[in-house]
């Protein structure tokens, strides 16, 4: 039986992470085994800017893109581990991460790519992912 603190605090959602600005691309199909590269994408026209929220709820994390001004969710990647499949590094910058978002409803899933213009925002955003990990 479960207790009535354990089954609130499943339900209570926390924010790990928020950064102001976020950029997201479009990018080609990976390559071969080698991992993504940030070269390989158009980093002077990000395909859509906006701000990033990192919020918990009981073990899993998401990554929610969100719009700058009304909030509303561009979109979402549940995180069920770090380092793993849904949040990778790229090979050549620490600024640059490839996410796997998910539609929730249909179960689809696409990968694009973020960026940070600040290193230490990348920094901020894979500690917050470490640390909720760990």
């Amino acid at each position: 039986m479960t207790s009535r603190c354990a089954m609130a605090d499943e339900a209570y959602e926390s924010v790990l992470c928020v950064k102001a600005e976020v950029l997201v691309y479009r990018i080609p199909p990976r390559a071969s085994n080698r991992g993504y590269r940030a070269a390989d994408w158009k980093l002077e026209q990000p395909d859509w800017t906006g701000r990033m929220r990192i919020t918990a709820k009981g073990k899993a994390a998401f990554v929610k893109l969100e719009d700058k001004s009304s909030g509303e969710l561009f979109a979402q990647a549940p995180v069920d581990a770090y380092p793993g499949l849904t949040v990778e590094s790229v090979k050549d910058s620490s600024r640059y991460f490839v996410l796997r978002i998910q539609d929730g409803g249909a179960g689809r899933s696409a990968f694009i790519g973020i960026g940070f213009a600040d290193r230490g925002d990348a920094f901020d955003f894979s500690v917050a992912l470490q640390d909720h990990f760990k």
